[in-house]
């Protein structure tokens, strides 16, 4: 009965303070101001007030509630968890048995990798010093442009 009393009051006295702005030919903010202070005009006529006003001193709204925010903190936390080990026990399993034939294949053993290794030419070498004289070039190419 309170709130409802309170949100009629602030309405009146926002559409009061659109009256005033409409006034002054502010008519945009009038139109504005006026829509807000029907806001709560509407909730009161709606029963939307009556049933926050209910559910605020109930305790067991508020037992409710926090029951809803145990249940999201544990869901949070498993998904936590469950990013850090890698995914779901499936996921982890399938995983790991797609990775166990790949190990076994005969392409995946030492030897042969050895040997691929051997078959390729090793990359020609370039002159590190070469390559610091081209940079170093291009830098008194530039300090002599500038006069330096």
């Amino acid at each position: 009965m309170i709130a409802e009393t309170v949100c009629s009051a602030v309405a009146a006295a926002g559409l009061g303070i659109a009256v005033v702005t409409a006034y002054r030919k502010r008519y945009l903010t009038a139109t504005r101001i006026a829509a807000y202070a029907l806001v709560p005009l509407g909730l009161v006529m709606t029963g939307v007030v009556e049933w926050l006003a209910d559910t605020a001193f109930s305790p067991v709204a508020w037992a409710g509630f926090g029951v809803l925010g145990l249940s999201w903190l544990m869901f949070a936390t498993t998904r936590t968890v469950e990013r850090r080990r890698g995914g779901t026990r499936k996921e982890r399993k399938a995983a790991r048995e797609a990775a166990a034939p790949a190990a076994t294949s005969p392409a995946a053993t030492s030897p042969a990798l050895g040997q691929s290794a051997r078959t390729q030419s090793p990359a020609p070498r370039q002159k590190p010093a070469a390559q610091g004289d081209d940079d170093f070039s291009d830098i008194e190419a530039i300090l002599k442009k500038h006069g330096i």
